[in-house]
């Protein structure tokens, strides 16, 4: 069981985007618990919903009376502003876009968006249910939501927590139109039932008002937000306190519609733009995976980056030899004029995760958990395979302390790190960096 932590997220339904706190599942005096910020009125569970991230800091700084007042870290989350406040994109969930996402093709980040919304869905009406079990003659599965009960029962659902590979080839077709055919029975129900719990004036301090329209605020100008307000668009950990984010690419200037959008081509081609941060700077390169081993744009082991996609894309259309030329699919990437856009779940930031294991040696303990390491050292094991990194190879194996480590977040990612982890680990991440950072060629 994971330590406990307390997690900013976004809900977004009717087009109107709300903020608000979820508690994963903790363990407290022998006994499992889990909890969203919302009270409870004669008998009706409600989640208090935001219009804002400040919105949502101002409340926790003066209230109380709620749910999570006497959850462990609590005291931790009083001391946040918006910006810490702010979900990761891990963390935000359309469920008006459900329909969209299955009528897509089933890829990885498609099949991973719906898993989440319907486990986000699930783990809502488990908190909020406060009929169940209260009558001892009443049925033990009774439930105030039916249909999320019945939508997470579907096999068509339950095929989700399998990944992209349960929707691969013509059974996999079959799969994946079977699960759009019971969201279309079941969907409307499902967000029928849970709004119903949903508190839209954030426990009396908002208004409907004011919620900007979610389809007219996806794509958000920086300069128009308010100063006390920080745009977060990456795969920053989920945790209860500050954890250091990486800005949106060194060279890259894109809004997350464009970014899936050029996906799209991408994804269709094998070949992934991928972004990297090293203490050298940003830059962003090709990978793709020959017989599941990666292999990226560069040549003998080096991997060539660019300060831009721009700069990418304009090698791509050149005559210049690299270990990406043999691939079938290449002569349509040097051909597009798609822009090489990097998902979120291809960029790497191996500093910040430096910075993080620094803070937390200097004091930050019990803020941070060890899915901190997930991202980047995906990326990492990437490289070094590409590059031969043997010495990588050997920080990371399972005998080794930051191997030992990222073993640890992939069975219990919400297991805190501890300062004098962090202390042990710091210098051998260190050294991985320095390692990846001496396979990179930064491109003119």
């Amino acid at each position: 069981m994971a330590r406990p932590s307390i997690v900013p997220i976004a809900l977004t339904l009717d087009d109107r985007t709300g903020y608000t706190l979820w508690a994963p599942p903790w363990e407290e005096d022998g006994e499992e618990w889990q909890a969203f910020l919302g009270t409870t009125e004669d008998d009706t569970a409600k989640v208090h919903l935001f219009p804002t991230p400040a919105a949502l800091a101002a409340f926790c700084r003066t209230s109380t009376d709620h749910d999570l007042a006497d959850h462990p870290v609590w005291p931790v989350v009083v001391g946040l502003d918006a910006e810490d406040l702010t979900p990761d994109d891990d963390h935000r969930f359309d469920l008006d876009g459900v329909y969209d996402i299955a009528a897509e093709n089933p890829d990885r980040w498609a099949v991973e968006e719906l898993a989440a919304t319907v486990d986000i869905v699930s783990r809502l009406a488990e908190c909020l249910d406060t009929g169940a079990g209260d009558d001892e003659d009443e049925d033990d599965d009774e439930t105030q939501f039916e249909a999320v009960a019945e939508l997470a029962a579907k096999p068509e659902i339950g095929s989700l927590g399998l990944g992209v590979d349960a929707f691969v080839g013509r059974s996999g077709e079959d799969a994946w139109v079977g699960v759009g055919g019971v969201l279309d029975d079941l969907w409307e129900d499902v967000v029928e039932e849970l709004n119903e719990h949903f508190d839209w004036t954030g426990a009396g301090s908002s208004t409907l008002e004011d919620y900007p329209a979610a389809s007219e605020v996806e794509d958000v100008d920086p300069e128009d937000v308010p100063d006390d307000v920080v745009l977060v668009d990456d795969d920053e950990p989920a945790v209860a306190a500050p954890v250091r984010t990486i800005a949106r690419g060194g060279g890259i200037s894109a809004t997350p519609a464009e970014v899936a959008k050029a996906g799209a081509f991408w994804e269709s081609v094998g070949i992934l733009p991928v972004e990297i941060v090293v203490p050298e700077g940003a830059g962003v390169t090709l990978r793709c995976y020959v017989e599941d081993v990666a292999r990226f744009l560069g040549r003998d082991g080096e991997v060539f980056v660019f300060d831009t996609p721009a700069e990418l894309a304009r090698f791509c259309k050149g005559s210049e030899s690299h270990d990406l030329v043999e691939i079938a699919s290449w002569a349509e990437v040097a051909d597009t004029d798609v822009p090489p856009l990097p998902a979120d779940q291809d960029r790497y930031d191996l500093t910040g995760l430096s910075e993080v294991l620094a803070e937390v040696a200097d004091g930050a303990a019990g803020l941070v958990d060890h899915q901190a390491f997930a991202q980047p050292v995906e990326g990492v094991r990437d490289l070094a395979e590409y590059a031969g990194l043997t010495r990588v190879d050997e920080l990371l194996s399972p005998t080794a302390a930051l191997g030992t480590a990222v073993a640890r977040g992939e069975a219990d990612p919400h297991a805190v790190l501890r300062a004098e982890d962090a202390a042990t680990l710091r210098p051998e991440w260190d050294e991985v960096v320095t390692q990846v950072s001496g396979a990179l060629v930064f491109r003119d």
